[in-house]
Order: C-alpha cells, then structure tokens, then sequence
C-alpha cells in the first residue's frame, strides 16, 4: 500500500489536482449524509433513501446532457417524483410503498435512456452508477460546499422538530406540529444529500454512506446529539480512509469508501460497550453466573411486591432485566 506521506505529496502535486477536489467532496458529502442520515436511521426511511437515489437519476441525466448543474436537475427530479407519489398515494387501494416503487424504479429507467442519448454513453452511465474521482470541476465543488452547508442550517433551524416526529409522530401531530411540511423538508434534505453524493461514490452505492455511518453511531450511543456527531465523524473518516485505499490499490473510489463503512459497522456490532454481541454475551453470562450462584443474600419483599420478586439487603428495587436503550435527546 502506498505510504501516507506519498498520498499527501499527491494530494499536493499540481498534476492531480482533481484528487484534492475528489476528497473534499467525498469528506462534505459524507458530512451531509451523516447528519441527515440520522434521521434517517430514526424513522426507518432507509427505503425512502434508495428511492430517492433512483428519483434524482433523471434530474442528473438531463443536466448531465444539456450541460446543467446537476446538483439542480437532481433536486428538481425528486421533488416532482415525491409530487407523484403523494397524488398516486391518495387511492387508497394501492399502498404508498407500492407507489414508491412504482414511480422511482420507473424514474431510475427514465434516466438511463436520457442518459443513453449522450455522447459517450457508457462512460457516462458507469460515472453516475459508480462515481468518479476524476470528473470533479471545480464549479461542482463550489456547489458540493454551498448546498452542505445550506443542508446542514436548515437541520440545525428545524432540529427540535425532527427529532419530534422522529420519536413519536403521532404526539407530534396532536401538539400541532406540522408533520406533512416536516416529511417534505426532510424528504428534500435526503434529496440534497444524495445528488452531492452523487459524483464521488455514484447512485447505486450512495445510500450507504447515508445509511451506514447513522446506524454505525446508534450502535454507539443512546444519545441523539452524539449520534449526530458521530455519524458524520465517521462518514468523513471512512471517505478519506476509502479515497487513501482505493488510490493506493487502484480501486473504485465508491465502492472501497462503501466497504470501509461496513467494516466500521461491523467492528460496532461485534465490539460496542453496551450494544455489541459480545458485551451483550459477557452481561448475559455475568447474569446468569449471579442466578446460579448469587454472591449476597437476598430476602423477600414483603410490601407491595408481587410474587416471585426479589430485593437485595441493601436496597428496595427489584431486580429486573435493564430495557432495551431507547434514544435520547
């Protein structure tokens, strides 16, 4: 594998200027996405994602085509599928997740024949399944910051009314929340976070980096504020690490970032403190070791106990199996 001061000298040869540009958007688009995707992993919308990586396919490819900004077409394009859903969605005979895949896989088919008319097809059809890192110009890097950091506003504004109908929509609806405007405002944020992702890690593989690096940090903690600062913590680690592998070994860029996430997610499930297999395999084993052999003695309630319950001599709280963690604020 190549050195790590030979991969910041590249970075830093005028010759590969598009390298530089590649990871700043992967390290931003990873930001996005981690942040985003933390609502994401919340409402279980990991459907609604890859829906929409196929709904923005058309919006690129027309941009793509005409010579327009991509980041545009993209949003434009799933907007107006989101638009199709909710009006389709109103006969109630056919189920919305049927309406959903109905109107995405058929706007993923629409780009690829746009697409199919330019110059160069298969070129061009492998950059946007796949991403490239050496297509970046540098007006789309412009573009990659601005709308991050638009994004990124927009959740920090409406940040205590995400994480309302995140937790409990339907107590979010009977306070008077606004939770159809809300939907469409995260429906949008998903949008803005894929088509900027679009270009380094391509429109098949983009919904890990906004699904991974969020489900990776709910493994890591139960509190929602970490959560959305690990999430793109480690999206941004996993793009440079990614982008630093796949230049080494000559490797795709997209789908080595990919394989980093799920390594980290893996190493989360496996070795977490509180949530990982084997900490809940040591706590299982501690607790039945304390069943067969308890180390104190204990005595029996004799108030307001139900039967079968048991104290401890130095304490009134029955023993009772912790809860499942559920996320917090």
């Amino acid at each position: 594998m190549m050195n790590p001061i030979d991969f910041l000298t590249d970075l830093f040869n005028p010759d590969l200027a598009f390298l530089p540009k590649a990871l700043a958007v992967a390290v931003m688009s990873s930001i996005v996405c981690g942040v985003v995707g933390t609502f994401v992993v919340l409402r279980g919308m990991a459907f609604i994602g890859d829906a929409v990586a196929h709904a923005v396919f058309p919006g690129l490819a027309v941009a793509f085509v005409v010579g327009g900004n991509l980041v545009l077409g993209g949003t434009v394009a799933g907007i107006l599928t989101a638009v199709l859903v909710a009006v389709f969605s109103q006969n109630r005979r056919i189920k919305e997740d049927s309406i959903i895949g109905v109107f995405f896989v058929a706007a993923f088919a629409l780009g690829i024949v746009i697409i199919s008319q330019a110059p160069g097809y298969a070129g061009s059809l492998q950059q946007f399944l796949f991403g490239s890192i050496t297509g970046i110009p540098d007006s789309d890097l412009y573009v990659v910051g601005v709308t991050g950091l638009v994004v990124l506003a927009v959740v920090f504004l409406l940040h205590k009314e995400f994480v309302t109908i995140s937790l409990d929509r339907e107590s979010a609806r009977a306070m008077g929340v606004k939770v159809f405007w809300l939907d469409l405002a995260l429906y949008i944020l998903v949008t803005l976070a894929v088509v900027i992702s679009v270009q380094t890690i391509g429109n098949i593989l983009v919904l890990a980096l906004l699904i991974t690096p969020a489900a990776t940090a709910r493994l890591l903690t139960d509190r929602l504020g970490v959560m959305m600062l690990l999430a793109p913590v480690i999206g941004g680690a996993a793009a440079l690490v990614g982008l630093y592998v796949s230049w080494s070994w000559d490797l795709p860029t997209g789908g080595t970032i990919v394989l980093i996430l799920t390594v980290v997610f893996l190493l989360a499930w496996f070795l977490s403190p509180r949530q990982g297999v084997i900490a809940k395999t040591r706590h299982r084993r501690t607790r039945a070791n304390r069943v067969e052999t308890p180390s104190t003695p204990r005595v029996r309630a004799t108030f307001d106990s139900a039967p079968g319950d048991t104290f401890d001599h130095a304490s009134t709280a029955p023993h009772t199996q912790p809860a499942r963690s559920a996320i917090r604020p």
